[in-house]
């Protein structure tokens, strides 16, 4: 049965200097009881050596703490002197001598202990005047020391639980810091992504804009309502982030999933490029962190079409599998060549995000064979301990 806690007052009062001192004169007074308050038969006075006795038997345990192997040879000293003088009154003092070998057994190491501890238990055979004062000496030792080893092992159980929880504690707040460091990662990622796609965007509506400004004003209408629907978007989107960097207990608006594909489409196609999107298969729940992978890596490819490949024409194919979601996006524009980076954010994210959630992703030439670049990406569906999204 575990031990019950004790009260934090109880526990500093223990741990104060004045619980050795009450301890002493406690244990003093008690064992001084029988000389002051039992008179001798003949009616005489206790001989003063009993009260020298008494006293130095008790009082040596204020310093219970600091010299525990002294303290406890200083009482027994005193106990086995007790007969020396006559008349005294019949008692054993064994009070100051049980209370310091308690004290020892807890805190001393075993090459200290073990050597005081046969000491005291051979001095006290051959000071003792009968068996049954032997054996009940025996046994009060031995209760004594394996007391003392019970609260040595009590207070060593309590440190190392202590240590342990410090130690949880510590590698709880690394693990926040590692999952903050990643959430600003994911962060910066995603503002990238925000703000290449629709500074791209507006950029190329902004190109388009005064060229048919005069030839034909209801396009370039569209344009600038194009870089304006872009640009609150992206404002948007940024203050959401933001929000999160400077809030930290602000709920986060969900990250767009495959449900958003066609919005994003539809908007790439504002700025002039022509995008069909086609779906094969039925479509599954998927993995939380897939389905905001799947519209980042879309949108991605898209921005990189928008700003290199000099395309008319894109296509964003998806394809349900028993297994993944196979991604496709291809373009008509100038291929490879020398128009699109190979390092940087942009490709190097793709592989990043496909790869968090278990999946892989690749960019080179169109496998049709066609003119153009294809991203490819795919996907894992099988997620079961990731909470998902319909």
């Amino acid at each position: 049965m575990p031990a019950l806690p004790m009260p934090p007052s109880l526990r500093r009062l223990a741990g104060s200097p004045w619980s050795e001192i009450t301890l002493a004169v406690v244990t003093a007074v008690a064992q001084m009881a029988p000389l002051l308050f039992v008179h001798s038969d003949s009616g005489h006075p206790w001989h003063w050596w009993g009260y020298v006795v008494a006293l130095g038997a008790s009082l040596p345990l204020a310093a219970r703490r600091r010299a525990p192997a002294p303290v406890l040879l200083v009482c027994a000293t005193f106990s086995s002197l007790y007969d020396l003088a006559a008349p005294l009154a019949p008692q054993p003092l064994w009070y100051g001598p049980l209370i310091a070998l308690h004290g020892m057994a807890s805190v001393s190491p075993p090459r200290v202990r073990i050597p005081v501890f046969l000491t005291i238990c051979a001095v006290g055979f051959a000071s003792v005047g009968s068996a049954d004062t032997a054996t009940r000496g025996v046994v009060l030792y031995l209760a004594a020391y394996a007391l003392g080893r019970a609260s040595a092992g009590s207070r060593s159980e309590a440190t190392a639980l202590a240590e342990r929880a410090a130690r949880l504690e510590r590698e709880r707040q690394v693990d926040e810091e590692r999952a903050a460091e990643r959430e600003r990662t994911q962060i910066a990622r995603d503002m990238h992504d925000v703000l290449a796609h629709s500074l791209s965007l507006m950029v190329v509506q902004a190109e388009a804009g005064p060229v048919v400004l005069d030839t034909d004003p209801t396009r370039a209408a569209a344009a600038f309502g194009a870089i304006a629907g872009t640009g609150r978007d992206a404002l948007h989107q940024l203050r959401r982030m933001l929000a999160v960097l400077k809030e930290k207990d602000d709920p986060r608006a969900p990250q767009p999933t495959i449900h958003d594909l066609p919005a994003l489409a539809r908007q790439v196609a504002g700025a002039g490029l022509e995008v069909l999107s086609t779906v094969e298969g039925e479509p599954r729940p998927v993995p939380a962190d897939c389905g905001a992978a799947a519209y980042r890596i879309v949108q991605e490819a898209l921005t990189n079409v928008v700003k290199h490949a000099g395309a008319n024409r894109a296509e964003v194919r998806l394809r349900w599998c028993d297994d993944g979601l196979d991604i496709r996006v291809v373009d008509d524009g100038r291929g490879a060549g020398k128009s699109l980076p190979s390092g940087g954010n942009g490709l190097i994210g793709l592989r990043e995000r496909a790869a968090a959630c278990g999946g892989t992703a690749a960019a080179g030439p169109r496998e049709d064979r066609l003119p153009g670049f294809e991203v490819r990406a795919r996907l894992p569906l099988a997620a079961p301990e990731v909470g998902v999204v319909a």
